[in-house]
């Protein structure tokens, strides 16, 4: 294809202009080979006619589609006009200041913060591809690291651009990523100490210039070390060439370095008045420039932060205020006032006040430095001159000074810093971060720009070098043929400055010349270089400088200075004079032959690769220059033997206006920075690259069926390449990409585009035709209906006359009668006939229901007899079931209160026996109490004597310390008169020698400083020898306070034993006092032991009386025959109960008998009738009100029924026989007579058995009037037993204050314990009487079961406990807990089984009353928990079940607590399962604790593991397949744009959220924990996707926006379908959903602005306009939005008050909250599986 082609009417193209560097021009004309002009069309509408060159016609424009792309390789057409104009869409309208070029990150400086640099953003890079994400100074820094980790390399990032850039801050940014994704896991906070050292670099280092208000003034680079598991071990820095002439020169509105303002700043403050410092105005170095202050910078907040960041690194204040004492003494220095004396002489007053500072501070010799700071020494082979020096080489030796000092303390601090950084460990692998200086041109250029711009070429070769490698590499990777291509070499230009003979040695080579000058050396390199050198020249109108053409621009150097600067010399008499200091600091910096440090000497081993000149000279070797090519020669071999990753930093306009877009300065730092030179080597090869999916994605359209239909992919994309590019040279075929020559894909986009207008036009075609179709029907119709209804309205008004009217109403009216009668005559037959079929009709009905009373009268009176004998029958046969009953009932409850009155007779017998004898036992213990309170009275006394003895010591040793003290006091005045007398005649001494000195200042100097020296060491020693005398006596009066407080201690002691004599006292008389107590007990004890046996007496007679009634024809000896001997065994000793019970038997048994001879006649209509009583609900209730009343007799009545019913095995039969009764009437009225008298006789037996129930009354009442003595006797009894047990309580508390007595604390032990034995008794009586009751029921289940027939005993009831030994703990923590694998247990056991049988264990301890055995299991069953959690914290299934049973252990103690809230919903048996003797609420809050750690420990899993699914699932996966469509992504290619059959989708996602949610409701989880947890997922995906769209330009398009949506409803159909809507989990997706529409919505009018304003309330402005802004066309039919839309809606958002982030919170987790919720299962029906291994465990 001809490049001619391409040049057509309304394409676009680029054309050079003044002002914007480049215009955009629309070609109006096709362009023909041999046109010498080309028609344009300017943006404003104006015509061009360009005059053009066919050999360079002028560069075309990307189509728009292209226009704005993360990376400029990814342009079609790549030149200079290209890439400015992608910047300005990229800056200017999206506000994006990161753009890829290639391997090179542009870093535009948006003098602006942004809000893009937060932790939330660093997560958001980490881990991810380069391609994959928005450009940004993080994604370099991941690459790097990730490179650094997988490769085991070095690696280097270098950070470059001229002043004012943003450098620093990238620099800064890098580093911090650094620090926050690689954190160690000691405690040394090694990141938080790299990152300290950039505000002590940028305070001594940066300064405020015209360009940059925080510009770095040398270079840095620091290497980053990581050890094996690539985290951060330490840090070290190497600087390049600090720029010292600011210390002293400063050009308008700039300022010297930060660090001297934040000093004069905090002058004012204590710690710096030593300092003498002021305002930085009064000092000559700081308001040099007239600019003291930055807007809104403080610099007092600044010092603060120096001062903070010195102590981060371990720089300690003294370390600190010796630098602050050298910045100081420099602005002091420059304050030293210098007077011209003579033309040649000048000199400085001794007097001078800052003078005297700058020698305080630094421990000088004022007189020397005034001295030689106006004079030099000449050393010559004869003899040393010494000659005056002129002001302005005074001032210039002065400011030499200043800046050598400075040089000396930059240096040391910076080794300061790798010293605070260095480590212990091996270093494994290293991260540069090299932050330098750009290339520079200014006006005036010296010194110092021609070191920065051959240090830029230096890096410029190496730049070259590695994209040539890169471009190497790819070609031979993808087995393209290698084509030299030809790229600049700036080789030459660093051998015209460093080669042999080249500027730099000759610079060299002059500075040895006693007398050189820069003129001489300036014709040394016309001699040289001139016509010589094409790179060199000479300016035709200067005769002082010299042009050198760099790689960026050509650049003027002014020669005046260079000598001076390479040479850097201070004269050698300062130098001893600083060197003699007595500050070590200052000393140690001029130092005859210092040895830096050079902490890369061990770690750099390799060899440069050109030979570096050595020379031999000392004095060569020091100039500046050289020093500065040996730091840049080491430099290079460190980032050659690394792999290197380019920032670019691009200063987009001089004004520091936010997002100002100046074309001309850009253009100028995109050609010196290297940007352009890498665009010019990718547009020479193939710079468009595309891999195969890329392709047919994206060129699909463009291919025919035919072509569509081949398998491979690959062979279709290069089938359809050969057809559409017939120039097989402009594209070749790669292994996975096909490589297209510049413009080629823009060709591709224009046939792309040409293909979709056309199908469009067809679409439009037919869409227009059928609504022109659809609209000339409609309007067809509507003329015709018109017509019509013209046409007959004509027709009518032609054809009507007057004779036409007249006949017209007479035929009418002809009509009218006519038509009347033929109607009524058709009424009238019509009416006839209808009344005579009704009256035929109504007579028959009227017979036939006459015929139908008359059948049913006959009936009615059939069913009034019938219902009314079938009443009667059902009343009688109820009546004869209801007396049976209660007939029964009232005899088993005379047996039962019989058994309760014996029973109770004989446990208040017992009783009383056990009362004697515990009170028998309390006399004992009282008599003991009285031994024990007569000892206590005898060690009282002891005491007391023992006190006053101690007392009569303590007063003599005070008596003698008194007396030394007083001594010492006599001493001390003797010592101060002696120092008075001695410092009186020192005084004097010093007036004569006073007197001496000013006689002969010179000669008595010396001896003065001897004197002076002496007398304050004579002092220093007095003032020592005073400070020991007073540290004495300090010593004496601790001692003596000492001495006091023991001497109180002691009283108070002695008055303590007095006190406890005094209670001892009152305790004797109580004690007294108890006895009378036990006696009064002892009389009334005796007293009731006789009413007692008296009433037993009474009662046996009674109850020998009733049996005798009773049992008068009963056979004794065949009732014992019929028992067994266990039986026998629970009767009592009298055996006068078992008789009675008997006698009551034979009366069941009579009745038994006669209802067994009746029951063949009748069990069939007792049958019957049963089925019947459903009916009768009135009589049903009644009964049953009867049997609640006597709840104790309910189950044998039921038992007894129960039996009835199951000898009756004829239910079928009987339902038969129903339907039989009722054709045979005549037998039913026979039995029904038989029935009537067998009643009669059975209402004789129950009035006889009424009788005897009365006579049983009676002496019922009989028995239980003792009954009732009995009850308050015991009442009384145990009354006076709680008041003993409440005497000896008192007397325990009494015992216990006396708590220093030994004996009595035992003795008090010991009475609790008998206190509890008898405690124990009194159970154990209660125990004996409730054991002989369970006899008397067994005694009674064995009366009445029958002779030959015993009852099966029914299952255990279990009391949901289980039984576990001490020693078993462990065994069932570890198999319980530790060794419990879930999987495959869950299914077949209940929710929570562990927890279960942990709180049935609870169950056991809490019912021994065992404290300590229910701590040590809650304890271990705790830790447990915890370590099981810690040893499987990954395992996701693991975490689960044990959240699901801790927290159903929690509702266990919950539920079972005893506390009213939690038992609302228990049932009646499960109250009796709650804890009795211990309050685990504690316990309950541990375990809360422990569920919450849980809980987070589960998030975290599932954020884990669901986290890489998002993006792809959710962002990048076409949930609706063939509306997107792939774009070229440049050198940095999207990992998600190859064909990776791995990829996750979205089903992935709703799979992985389904695998969580059966696994939680698997392990029993509580569903309000899953709807929680399902929140927070829901939330994490919202959140991630949303933070990874702001990242991702190529993402924010209308059909994303189409996809997301889509996406949004599986998740939504997904929890329709897990019934989880009312979790809130649809809420968070809120953000995600609206960004969404967002995407979608139309962008363009006022009223969408206001609808966006409206809608997005869940996104916050940064977000919606960060959005707008990112919004990317997919085809050239859709609009970018305009920045005045954004503006609009910009300004609608301002009302709001939201937070400025960009980025959510993927780490918020929502409070969790744990339901209460109650476990429906009962603890006794709980099975143990045999897998769980607890054989060992008892279930009671």
């Amino acid at each position: 294809m001809a490049v001619a082609a391409l040049y057509t009417q309304y394409n676009r193209v680029w054309i050079p202009d003044p002002e914007e560097v480049w215009k955009s021009a629309e070609i109006a004309k096709d362009y023909r080979v041999g046109d010498k002009v080309l028609r344009l069309l300017l943006e404003d509408g104006t015509e061009l006619e360009y005059a053009i060159n066919p050999d360079s016609l002028p560069p075309l424009r990307n189509p728009d589609i292209l226009v704005g792309e993360n990376d400029l390789t990814a342009l079609s057409y790549l030149h200079e006009a290209a890439v400015l104009h992608n910047l300005r869409v990229r800056f200017a309208e999206s506000k994006l200041i990161y753009t890829y070029s290639g391997i090179i990150l542009v870093a535009m400086n948006p003098y602006k913060q942004l809000p893009i640099y937060g932790d939330a953003i660093i997560h958001a890079y980490s881990g991810q591809n380069m391609g994959d994400m928005d450009p940004h100074i993080f994604a370099v820094a991941e690459e790097a690291y990730k490179q650094m980790a997988r490769n085991n390399k070095n690696q280097s990032i270098i950070v470059s651009g001229e002043s004012g850039a943003g450098k620093t801050v990238s620099a800064r940014y890098a580093m911090r990523y650094f620090a926050t994704v690689s954190k160690s896991s000691s405690n040394a906070h090694v990141e938080d100490k790299v990152l300290a050292s950039n505000p002590i670099t940028e305070a001594v280092g940066n300064a405020k210039t015209t360009r940059n208000d925080n510009s770095s003034r040398f270079g840095k680079y620091t290497e980053i070390s990581f050890d094996e598991r690539n985290q951060i071990i330490g840090a070290n820095m190497r600087t390049y060439l600090l720029e010292k002439s600011r210390v002293v020169f400063q050009s308008e509105n700039e300022r010297n370095y930060h660090i001297f303002y934040q000093l004069c700043a905090s002058a004012q403050q204590s710690e710096f008045e030593h300092l003498k410092l002021g305002r930085a105005e009064d000092f000559n170095y700081t308001r040099m420039g007239g600019s003291t202050v930055i807007e809104g910078v403080s610099d007092r907040a600044g010092m603060v932060e120096t001062q903070k960041t010195f102590s981060l690194l371990g720089l300690k204040e003294d370390f600190q205020m010796d630098v602050f004492k050298v910045l100081a003494a420099i602005l002091h220095l420059g304050n030293v006032q210098i007077t011209a004396a003579s033309s040649e002489r000048s000199t400085v007053s001794v007097d001078d006040s800052h003078l005297q500072v700058f020698c305080e501070l630094l421990g000088l010799d004022s007189g020397n430095v005034a001295q030689w700071l106006c004079n030099r020494k000449l050393i010559t082979t004869s003899e040393t001159v010494v000659k005056p020096m002129t002001r302005p080489q005074a001032v210039n030796a002065r400011d030499t000074l200043a800046k050598k000092i400075y040089a000396h303390l930059f240096d040391f601090i910076v080794e300061s810093i790798n010293q605070a950084l260095q480590f212990s460990g091996k270093q494994h692998t290293f991260i540069g971060v090299l932050d330098i200086y750009g290339f520079e041109t200014f006006d005036v250029n010296s010194f110092e720009q021609f070191c920065i711009n051959y240090a830029n070429e230096k890096l410029q070769q190496q730049f070259n070098l590695h994209v040539f490698k890169l471009e190497q590499e790819e070609y031979m990777k993808e087995d393209i043929p290698w084509t030299l291509i030809d790229f600049y070499d700036n080789q030459p230009v660093i051998d015209l400055i460093e080669a042999k003979m080249g500027i730099l040695e000759l610079l060299d080579e002059e500075c040895l010349l006693p007398h050189g000058t820069d003129e001489n050396w300036l014709q040394k390199l016309y001699n040289n270089f001139v016509n010589k050198n094409s790179l060199f020249e000479k300016p035709r109108m200067s005769t002082a400088s010299f042009l050198i053409q760099h790689f960026a621009d050509k650049v003027e150097y002014r020669c005046e200075g260079f000598l001076e600067k390479n040479r850097d010399t201070v004269y050698d008499t300062l130098v001893e004079i600083l060197g003699a200091s007595k500050f070590h600091l200052c000393a140690k910096f001029f130092q005859e032959n210092p040895v830096p440090p050079s902490p890369f000497g061990s770690a750099i081993t390799m060899k440069s690769a050109k030979q570096v000149i050595k020379p031999n000279n000392k004095q060569f070797r020091t100039t500046v220059g050289n020093k500065f090519r040996s730091s840049l020669s080491l430099l290079m071999e460190t980032l050659n033997a690394t792999t290197p990753h380019y920032v670019r930093c691009i200063k987009p306009n001089d004004e520091k206006l936010p997002f100002e877009f100046d074309s001309k300065r850009i253009a100028q730092q995109l050609r010196a920075c290297g940007v352009l030179e890498t665009i010019r080597i990718s547009a020479q090869s193939y710079p468009s690259r595309w891999t195969y999916i890329e392709f047919y994605s994206r060129y699909g359209i463009l291919m025919t069926k035919q072509e569509l239909s081949f398998g491979d992919k690959k062979e279709v994309c290069k089938v359809v390449l050969h057809r559409l590019i017939q120039d097989s040279n402009q594209y070749q075929f790669g292994k996975t990409k096909i490589f297209f020559r510049a413009g080629q894909v823009a060709y591709l986009e224009k046939l792309r585009l040409d293909k979709l207008r056309q199908g469009c036009v067809v679409i439009q075609k037919h869409i227009r035709g059928w609504l022109q179709r659809r609209r000339f029907l409609r309007e067809r119709q509507a003329a015709l209906l018109i017509q019509q209804y013209f046409r007959g309205q004509h027709t009518v008004r032609r054809a009507i006359t007057a004779a036409a009217l007249k006949e017209a109403w007479a035929a009418i009216v002809i009509q009218k009668h006519c038509r009347g009668y033929l109607v009524r005559s058709l009424y009238q037959l019509i009416r006839v006939a209808t009344i005579t079929i009704q009256a035929y009709t109504r007579g028959l009905l009227a017979r036939r229901r006459y015929r139908k009373m008359l059948e049913e009268h006959k009936a009615v009176i059939l069913q009034k007899y019938a219902r009314a004998w079938l009443a009667r029958r059902r009343f009688q046969n109820i009546r004869r079931f209801v007396l049976n009953i209660q007939l029964t009932y009232r005899v088993q409850r005379l047996q039962k209160r019989l058994e309760d009155q014996s029973k109770e007779n004989h446990g208040l017998v017992e009783k009383l026996t056990s009362l004697a004898a515990v009170r028998a036992g309390d006399m004992e213990k009282i008599q003991k109490l009285e031994s024990e309170l007569d000892r206590a009275a005898a060690h009282r006394h002891n005491y007391e004597e023992k006190g006053k003895r101690y007392k009569a010591a303590v007063e003599e040793k005070l008596a003698k310390l008194q007396k030394h003290n007083s001594e010492l006091e006599v001493q001390k005045e003797q010592i101060q008169q002696k120092l008075q007398e001695q410092t009186a005649e020192l005084r004097g001494k010093m007036d004569d020698l006073t007197k001496q000195l000013f006689d002969d200042v010179r000669k008595e100097e010396q001896q003065r400083i001897l004197l002076e020296k002496s007398f304050e060491l004579k002092t220093q020693d007095y003032e020592k020898q005073i400070c020991s005398l007073k540290g004495e006596m300090r010593a004496l009066r601790d001692e003596k306070e000492q001495l006091q407080h023991r001497l109180e201690e002691e009283r108070a002691t002695s008055e303590g034993l007095q006190g406890e004599v005094a209670r001892l006292s009152r305790q004797a008389k109580t004690t007294s006092e108890f006895e009378k107590q036990i006696e009064l007990l002892q009389t009334q004890k005796v007293d009731m032991e006789k009413h007692v046996q008296s009433q037993k007496r009474e009662m046996r007679e009674k109850m020998s009386e009733i049996t005798k009634q009773l049992l008068e024809s009963y056979d004794i000896a065949d009732v014992r025959s019929r028992l067994s001997v266990e039986d026998l065994e629970h009767l009592n000793e009298d055996g006068e109960l078992w008789f009675a019970y008997e006698g009551l038997k034979k009366a069941t048994r009579v009745l038994e008998s006669h209802f067994q001879s009746q029951k063949d006649c009748y069990e069939k209509e007792i049958e019957a009738l049963n089925f019947k009583v459903l009916h009768l609900s009135q009589e049903i209730n009644h009964l049953q009100k009867l049997f609640r009343e006597e709840n104790d007799i309910n189950e044998s009545i039921r038992h007894e029924v129960t039996r009835l019913t199951s000898e009756n095995m004829m239910i079928p039969d009987f339902k038969q026989q129903i339907s039989e009764l009722e054709k045979q009437k005549q037998d039913l009225e026979i039995r029904l007579n038989e029935q009537t008298e067998n009643m009669k006789g059975k209402l004789e037996e129950l009035s006889q058995l009424n009788r005897n129930r009365e006579e049983e009354g009676m002496q019922r009442q009989i028995t239980e009037v003792p009954r009732e003595i009995h009850t308050r006797e015991r009442e009384t009894l145990s009354g006076n037993i709680e008041e003993m047990q409440e005497a000896s309580g008192h007397l325990k508390k009494q015992l216990e204050a006396a708590s220093e007595v030994t004996s009595f604390q035992q003795e008090a032990s010991r009475l609790t314990v008998e206190n509890r034995d008898l405690e124990e008794e009194l159970d154990m009586k209660d125990r004996v009487i409730k054991k002989l009751q369970d006899q008397v029921k067994t005694l009674t289940k064995t009366i009445g079961k029958s002779d030959d027939v015993r009852l099966s005993s029914g299952a255990k009831e279990h009391l949901g406990m289980l039984e576990y030994k001490r020693e078993d703990e462990a065994k069932l923590i570890q198999n319980l807990i530790l060794d419990l694998k879930p999987r495959g247990v869950v299914v077949n056991m209940i929710p929570g089984l562990p927890a279960h049988i942990l709180f049935m264990c609870v169950r056991y301890a809490d019912s021994l009353n065992d404290a300590s055995m229910l701590k040590s299991l809650m304890n271990s069953a705790i830790n447990g928990i915890k370590q099981v959690v810690k040893e499987h914290f990954e395992d996701f299934e693991m975490l689960s079940f044990w959240f699901s049973n801790t927290c159903h252990f929690l509702n266990c103690l919950k539920q079972y607590s005893g506390e009213e809230e939690f038992m609302k919903h228990n049932s009646p048996h499960q109250n009796k399962n709650c804890l009795n003797n211990f309050d685990l609420s504690e316990y309950r809050q541990i375990l809360s604790d422990v569920a919450i750690r849980i809980y987070h420990q589960f998030i975290i899993v599932m954020e884990n593991n669901i986290q890489p699914i998002i993006v792809p699932g959710m962002l990048e996966y076409e949930s609706l397949q063939g509306i997107s469509g792939l774009k070229p992504t440049g050198f940095r290619k999207r990992s998600s744009s190859r064909d990776d059959t791995d990829a996750y989708t979205m089903s992935s996602v709703l799979q992985q959220l389904s695998y969580f949610y059966s696994t939680m409701c698997q392990n029993g989880l509580d569903p309000e924990l899953v709807r929680q947890a399902v929140k927070q997922l829901f939330f994490l995906i919202g959140a991630v996707t949303l933070n990874s769209l702001f990242l991702r330009k190529d993402m924010c398009s209308c059909r994303k926006g189409m996809q997301i949506r889509c996406n949004i409803s599986y998740l939504e159909e997904w929890l329709k379908d897990k019934n989880l809507q009312n979790s809130l989990a649809k809420e968070t997706l809120e953000p995600l959903s609206q960004a969404a529409w967002l995407l979608q919505v139309k962008k363009i009018t006022e009223s969408d602005a206001k609808e966006i304003f409206e809608r997005c309330t869940s996104l916050s402005a940064v977000q919606i306009i960060k959005i707008l802004n990112s919004y990317t066309p997919i085809d050239d039919f859709e609009k970018r939005v305009t920045p005045s839309f954004v503006r609009k809606v910009q300004a609608l958002l301002n009302s709001r008050e939201d937070s400025g982030q960009l980025m959510l919170d993927t780490s918020y987790l929502y409070q969790v909250v744990f339901p209460f919720t109650p476990s429906p299962h009962a603890l006794e029906m709980i099975q143990i599986p045999s897998s769980f291994k607890l054989g060992f465990l008892n279930r009671l």
